[in-house]
């Protein structure tokens, strides 16, 4: 999995750590860096004027009275930066509108491809956690497969469905639809409508004919990240001829440059609502533009890695967790254990990318997701006895859990120093008192 805007974020921090070290800035250090701004934005994929005004905004501001007669000048222009770089992504966090009388209808609207139906269900997901009553609709009448999808998520989910018959009248499909989101008490209507693989006058007719049927309360645009300036076009031509509310960008976790984030909210004026951090359904992340920007600047972003480990971790386990370390009884199991809760909270990469001056430099060779999957693999098959007390792995054991595996015994040997280091690092971390001596049980 790749890093989050990484290319971007390693050369905006590469530009602010050169103004650190010179101390004293003058008005050629800040407009070298700022061409090195711009350039990274441009590299980034990152709109012509947008880099452009971003990088100048930037510049004005930086070459103050207040920044350059400043004892950390270097430090007001990271702040500047950040700033600007929030203002964006779009400044503040953009809700999802809620009716004042139910049901909130939501109509989901874009390109083949974009992931609209998936985003529905993960939509859908995240508001029945939240104690909602969605109803989730297909109007995609021209493609049966898009129906079939779409209800198979709402049974998987467990939230109530109205898919509109193939070949049938959207328009009807919609007020068919209410009618049921009525009659069941629900609260949330979202609405997956049909897509085509690019813009044409059709597509837009029907569309702006279901918003008004339909009388949505909120457009949401869903595009995919990775295809760039492509998705920034997209939004503005659905802005102009539908006109959305605000845009739910799929894939941007294995976006490394970000240019239709950077994008969209400076292009169309439509904010980022959320964001799909995953194929999972319950990647689907409100989009925070000030946390965003400082996970690009090496900043880090607590609060979400917080947000997420609540979601994600037992606490039941955590509490028992904590014993094991203190009592010295962490074992290969619990280690496999652990992993598994790594890769529901979205990967390694992922987690240092919101630790604060962490990155994928610091710690090399341990964000690689394959290691990962082979180390799972290698603690799977093992005995329970072998998990529970690896010192009985002996070389015959050794083998045969390489070849079980299918890797190699060098492969197992660094597993089982890995867990010795980290088992050994556990007890230090947990086994000193608050005067600093280490405890009885060590």
């Amino acid at each position: 999995m790749s890093v989050l805007f990484g290319s971007l974020g390693e050369r905006l921090q590469g530009a602010l750590k050169r103004l650190r070290s010179r101390g004293k800035l003058s008005e050629a250090d800040i407009n070298a860096a700022m061409r090195e701004v711009r350039m990274a934005l441009l590299e980034a994929d990152v709109n012509y004027k947008v880099a452009r005004d971003f990088a100048s905004r930037i510049g004005e501001r930086a070459v103050g009275q207040e920044v350059l007669e400043s004892l950390t000048p270097a430090q007001q222009v990271v702040k500047i930066v950040h700033e600007e770089l929030t203002g964006l992504l779009g400044g503040v966090t953009a809700r999802l509108a809620v009716a004042a009388r139910p049901p909130t209808v939501i109509m989901l609207v874009g390109l083949q491809g974009a992931g609209k139906t998936t985003t529905c269900g993960k939509l859908a997901l995240r508001l029945h956690k939240e104690g909602r009553r969605p109803l989730l609709v297909g109007l995609d009448t021209q493609r049966p497969a898009a129906g079939l999808q779409l209800q198979r998520l709402a049974e998987s989910l467990g939230v109530s469905f109205y898919v509109a018959e193939a070949g049938s009248d959207p328009i009807a499909g919609v007020r068919q639809a209410l009618t049921e989101a009525a009659r069941l008490g629900c609260d949330y209507v979202l609405m997956d409508t049909a897509g085509r693989l690019h813009v044409d006058s059709g597509l837009m007719e029907q569309l702006a004919a279901a918003k008004r049927a339909a009388a949505p309360h909120e457009v949401l645009l869903v595009v995919d990240a990775m295809t760039g300036q492509d998705a920034v076009r997209v939004a503005e031509e659905f802005s102009g001829a539908v006109g959305i509310d605000g845009v739910i960008m799929t894939k941007l976790d294995g976006d490394t440059r970000g240019g239709a984030a950077l994008s969209v909210k400076a292009v169309t004026g439509k904010p980022i609502k959320f964001a799909g951090m995953g194929e999972k359904l319950d990647a689907l992340e409100p989009f925070h533009p000030e946390r965003m920007a400082s996970r690009i600047l090496g900043m880090g972003d607590v609060l979400t890695l917080i947000e997420r480990a609540e979601e994600t971790i037992d606490q039941k386990k955590a509490v028992e967790m904590e014993r094991k370390l203190r009592q010295a009884e962490f074992t290969l199991e619990d280690f496999l254990d652990q992993l598994k809760q790594v890769r529901q909270m979205g990967g390694l990469e992922q987690i240092l990318s919101m630790v604060p001056g962490m990155s994928r430099k610091n710690i090399p060779g341990a964000v690689d997701e394959s290691e990962l999957a082979r180390t799972e693999a290698i603690i799977n098959s093992m005995t329970a006895a072998e998990r529970r007390n690896p010192s009985i792995i002996d070389g015959s054991r050794r083998r045969r859990i390489a070849r079980g595996s299918g890797t190699n015994v060098q492969a197992v040997n660094r597993l089982l120093r890995s867990y010795s280091d980290a088992r050994r690092l556990l007890r230090q971390m947990t086994g000193r008192e608050k005067g600093g001596r280490p405890s009885p049980w060590f």
